[in-house]
């Protein structure tokens, strides 16, 4: 048990040491909603590697984390900010943003059609399908 512990313990410290650099990198905004004044996690994007990487973490707020952790509670027009992070330069924003358009797209045309537009590297779609 405590070993479990510990290797949790482990991870979430050699998160949180991220936490400076991610701040920088979003501004301090929520780097899939643009919200900002609000408190920030840290969110690793799955599939989530055994070691922790900056490159797979961006920083959400509590209202995005709620939904990307439980996808029945999901808002669609919460989400209607992706608009904007579609577009980021952070190839892990951009996956995390296609991949809730993708999901909203089954029942919203909206969604469907921002996904229609975007410009992807083929890296960030291939890391889209990796799930």
């Amino acid at each position: 048990m405590a070993k479990g512990l510990d290797k949790h313990q482990h991870r979430k410290d050699a998160l949180n040491a991220f936490g400076k650099n991610l701040a920088r990198r979003a501004r301090s905004h929520c780097e899939t909603c643009d919200a900002s004044g609000v408190k920030l996690n840290i969110f690793e994007v799955s599939p989530v590697p055994t070691t922790p990487d900056y490159d797979d973490c961006i920083l959400i707020c509590d209202t995005c984390s709620e939904q990307l952790n439980n996808p029945k509670r999901i808002d669609a027009d919460h989400w209607r900010c992706l608009n904007k992070s579609m577009w980021s330069e952070v190839a892990i924003v951009q996956v995390t943003a296609i991949r809730m358009l993708r999901l909203l797209a089954e029942k919203h045309e909206w969604a469907a059609d921002l996904d229609e537009m975007a410009y992807l590297e083929p890296g960030v779609e291939e890391r889209i399908n990796q799930q």
